[in-house]
């Protein structure tokens, strides 16, 4: 069968095709018979509106492409499905591109990004390049980084406040009578890890503590747990640990419990940032910092509608305070109740 047309539409509801068009384009002025004769039809002929093509006229594709790096990482699945419901109510739907942490695999992403005419690019903890930026800068499309950061004026942020949050989780280690606290980085270019640690280590210095083991598993499983094996396997091992995020932290306690034969956290206690949903899963049970998601989402949307919208919105860098969840993976202070 040929593809209906919205000059079928117009034939069988007895109307012009501008009039088809009108009914479908959001806005458009027509009346409430018209609208009614021709959704009728529309659907008699089972015809969908081209919504494509109708953006090479309106110049906008209401498409917002999402540029992600790390979907094996909990939060980002649970983050995505929060923006994509968001984007929606907004008029929008979300094309999601994968993408490594380098910036020419980044630079390929968003070409082909761009080649589907999106309206905007939200990146979620994806570095982008100077000439990458100013390129949009000049086409006009609005970028969104989402729980990453970057130095440039020209770039609206939206992260949790992680310097403060690793801050919080130094404070609790050291409350919980800890003394031999390491710390399993992230991938280290990223600005969620460098602030965490910064954050971290400026709470070990202000109580006058040096960290006594670093490891490196670059936000992935497997690297976390040949980090955990290495830092642990030595005369005298961490009594605490900060894993830079909660997917992580995972990987380090299966680790600990089933190869080495550690208790957590009677033996050492295991701290991570994120709070995804397994975090409170009762095998793991992991004290750490929360991102607020929802909020966070929030502001995303409304800084990229703000400039979508051509509301003079300036680049600005929005950081959101995120509070210390306590369970059970970590020696609590003395006199702590939940």
């Amino acid at each position: 069968m040929s593809k209906v047309t919205s000059l079928d539409v117009a034939e069988k509801a007895g109307v012009s095709r501008s009039a088809v068009s009108r009914v479908f384009t959001p806005g458009a002025s027509v009346s409430k018979g018209t609208a009614e004769k021709v959704r009728k039809a529309a659907a008699a002929l089972g015809y969908r509106p081209n919504v494509l093509a109708r953006s090479l006229i309106t110049g906008r594709s209401r498409i917002i492409g999402l540029v992600v790096a790390y979907l094996e990482n909990q939060f980002y699945p649970e983050a995505i499905e929060r923006l994509s419901k968001a984007l929606q109510a907004e008029g929008y739907h979300v094309l999601v591109f994968m993408a490594s942490n380098d910036h020419a695999a980044t630079q390929k992403v968003i070409d082909e990004l761009l080649d589907y005419q999106v309206d905007a690019i939200i990146a979620a903890s994806v570095g982008l390049s100077n000439d990458l930026t100013k390129r949009c800068e000049g086409l006009g499309i609005p970028i969104v980084l989402f729980n990453r950061h970057q130095y440039d004026d020209r770039l609206t942020s939206v992260t949790s406040d992680n310097v403060a949050g690793g801050r919080k989780l130094a404070e609790f280690l050291i409350a919980g009578g800890h003394k031999r606290i390491a710390h399993i980085a992230g991938w280290e270019d990223a600005s969620t890890q460098i602030d965490r640690e910064a954050g971290f280590m400026a709470g070990l210095e202000a109580s006058g503590m040096a960290l006594h083991a670093r490891g490196v598993g670059n936000f992935h499983f497997e690297t976390a747990q040949t980090a955990a094996r290495e830092m642990f396997r030595v005369t005298t091992p961490p009594d605490a640990v900060f894993v830079a995020n909660d997917h992580m932290a995972f990987a380090v306690m299966d680790v600990l419990r089933y190869e080495l034969g550690l208790r957590v956290p009677q033996d050492v206690s295991v701290v991570g940032y994120d709070d995804v949903t397994l975090s409170h899963w009762p095998s793991y049970n992991l004290t750490t910092v929360r991102q607020p998601a929802n909020a966070m989402v929030a502001a995303t949307v409304e800084a990229l509608m703000a400039r979508l919208n051509e509301d003079d919105e300036a680049p600005r860098r929005i950081t959101l305070d995120g509070p210390l969840i306590v369970r059970g993976s970590a020696r609590k202070p003395e006199g702590m109740t939940l």
